[in-house]
């Protein structure tokens, strides 16, 4: 699996590049920003975008996807409780940028599905608290998940947005996350990588 980890945008969201080695087939994991970056990197490593995959529709990991839809073709996949906040533009006003409108995703994203790029099989999971509609996608025989804002590195996600709830937060960690092998490599939506395991341990919200 290639990973690339690309942080856009004004508060430097991760947007994940992730690819199969056998096929070159890509899926891009919130395009946030700077989307000529974006389709640059691909273009370096050789990768096709088929998909993009939005954990959240917060405007942070969102900004990009117009532009790249419209170089490549690629399919939208998200939650449907994650559609008001798309339908806003992510609530980028209220925070004081502009972003272009979101398609409306091809895929609507549903708990325990399967979305397949080349060899590569992620696993949706529903984990509610930062928005109603926030997932994650676990690559089980690599090893890797990719968790949009849920959990970071000593930290969790923000819950004082609307659709926000903290006990649904940890409730969505403890049952979709933590249950995942300790060895798990965790890609976050800010900030570096850790796993599960270390944030069993030393989590402090955990």
């Amino acid at each position: 699996m290639i990973v690339e980890t690309l942080p856009v945008g004004p508060v430097q969201t991760n947007c994940y590049l992730v690819g199969c080695e056998q096929t070159h087939q890509a899926v891009l994991i919130d395009p946030g920003w700077d989307a000529e970056l974006l389709l640059q990197s691909a273009k370096a490593l050789g990768l096709t975008i088929n998909l993009i995959l939005i954990t959240h529709a917060h405007f942070d990991h969102i900004g990009a996807v117009a532009d790249v839809v419209d170089a490549t073709g690629a399919r939208v996949a998200l939650h449907p409780l994650d559609l008001n906040w798309l339908r806003l533009n992510g609530g980028a006003g209220a925070f004081g940028f502009e972003i272009r409108s979101v398609p409306a995703p091809a895929i609507e994203l549903a708990h325990g599905q399967r979305i397949e790029v080349g060899t590569l099989s992620f696993e949706t999971r529903h984990t509610p608290g930062h928005t109603q509609g926030h997932v994650v996608f676990v690559e089980a025989r690599q090893r890797a998940v990719f968790v949009g804002d849920v959990l970071f590195q000593g930290g969790i996600g923000r819950t004082d947005l609307p659709g926000g709830d903290y006990e649904t937060l940890i409730n969505s960690i403890r049952v979709q996350l933590l249950t995942l092998p300790d060895d798990t490599q965790v890609y976050a939506g800010h900030g570096p990588p850790t796993t599960i395991g270390a944030e069993r341990e030393t989590n402090p919200f955990l």
